[in-house]
């Protein structure tokens, strides 16, 4: 993980870090931003009750990681697209006289040669200091974005988070606490092999399994551009990313299936998002309807193969995939439908809400002002 010390406004997170070991002063407000492959993504709010409540937020699509994958190196293009949101992200952070606050950067920073550069160049010309975080902390937020969803009856639960430059998967047992107090104990989830939260009686929380594959839906859609039609594109795609599990978690195999009364599978990313606006038939986002959404298997591969049978040009005409997710939709929908196929369920929950939310859940646990 990168521990480098990093400077906002002329305060570094080491300090920031200090602030969110105690209860804030003033106004309380807290600051995500995740910058991610394809999108810059920033939420400022304050506790209250056991969750927070936005204040503010910022969402905008970069695709800082477009090219990534044929040259290895962050673009022109790609950086001046996100220096120009990240503009944005500081002149929020200022106004709103965040306090404490948490600025992470993922796969595409991960990957690319001259990531160096690209950071010195954020920090001279926007004042950031961005963190490039390891997988393990990345699948760790996650995890804790998606608490909320977790059901007093999972005993057994699976985390997926499909990003654009890689995709996490963690594996966790809850059987050892109390189904009151599972919430609370993945917002302070320390990540390792075996974790403990203290939640009433020192309820154990245990990551039995995590995976962090180095293929997101933009790294699959670009090592299959040259493939022109859609249907075998898709169908490579699955095949590729299928083969990829069974590589990284060969004891699958002997493994066996979790009764599906006590296992839940949370999922978070655009593409389980859209897949759901799919299904709702939105003709608008509407996220009060898509975030804790329960979705059957049978009913994801009816949108998927709806997808497929709309084509390119149908897709980018569709109100819930359109333009900025058209080039990336059967990507996303190749990785969520082979996870599903190596982890049978029948239902997945979708979360809309992933690193943003781990981060505030994160910090403001530490502060001890994340009250239930």
């Amino acid at each position: 993980m990168n521990d480098h010390e990093t400077t906002l406004g002329g305060i570094s997170h080491a300090e920031l870090a200090m602030q969110t070991r105690r209860p804030t002063r003033g106004n309380g407000l807290f600051a995500a931003l995740d910058l991610g492959t394809n999108s810059c993504r920033m939420l400022i709010a304050r506790p209250k009750d056991g969750e927070f409540e936005v204040v503010d937020a910022f969402s905008k699509a970069v695709f800082l990681g477009r090219g990534l994958e044929s040259s290895g190196r962050l673009s022109q293009d790609a950086v001046r697209r996100t220096l120009d949101a990240l503009k944005i992200c500081r002149s929020k952070i200022k106004k709103n006289r965040v306090e404490s606050s948490r600025l992470v950067t993922t796969a595409a920073c991960r990957q690319a040669r001259n990531a160096g550069w690209f950071l010195q160049l954020v920090r001279k010309e926007t004042g950031l200091d961005l963190e490039i975080i390891a997988p393990e902390e990345e699948a760790r937020l996650a995890v804790i974005g998606c608490a909320p969803h977790v059901s007093a009856n999972s005993e057994q639960l699976l985390i997926v988070d499909i990003g654009g430059g890689s995709t996490e998967l963690v594996r966790i047992d809850l059987s050892e606490v109390p189904p009151e107090h599972r919430r609370t104990a993945i917002k302070g989830l320390r990540f390792g092999r075996k974790n403990s939260c203290a939640t009433g009686a020192d309820a154990r929380v245990r990551i039995t399994d995590w995976i962090s594959i180095p293929i997101g839906v933009s790294t699959l859609n670009e090592m299959y551009s040259d493939i022109e039609d859609d249907a075998g594109h898709y169908a490579l795609m699955s095949c590729h990313f299928e083969q990829m599990i069974w590589d990284l978690v060969p004891n699958l195999i002997d493994c066996d299936l979790p009764d599906p009364e006590t296992f839940q599978i949370i999922g978070t990313s655009g593409t389980i998002t859209t897949v759901a606006a799919s299904h709702l038939g939105l003709k608008r986002y509407q996220r009060d309807l898509v975030d804790g959404l329960n979705m059957s298997s049978t009913e994801i591969s009816a949108v998927v193969d709806r997808y497929l049978l709309l084509g390119p040009k149908g897709r980018l005409e569709d109100p819930c995939v359109g333009k900025e997710r058209r080039e990336l939709i059967m990507a996303g929908s190749a990785i969520l439908q082979s996870i599903l196929r190596v982890w049978p369920t029948e239902k997945l929950t979708v979360a809309d809400r992933g690193l943003r939310e781990g981060m505030l859940y994160s910090q403001m646990a530490e502060a001890g002002v994340l009250q239930e």
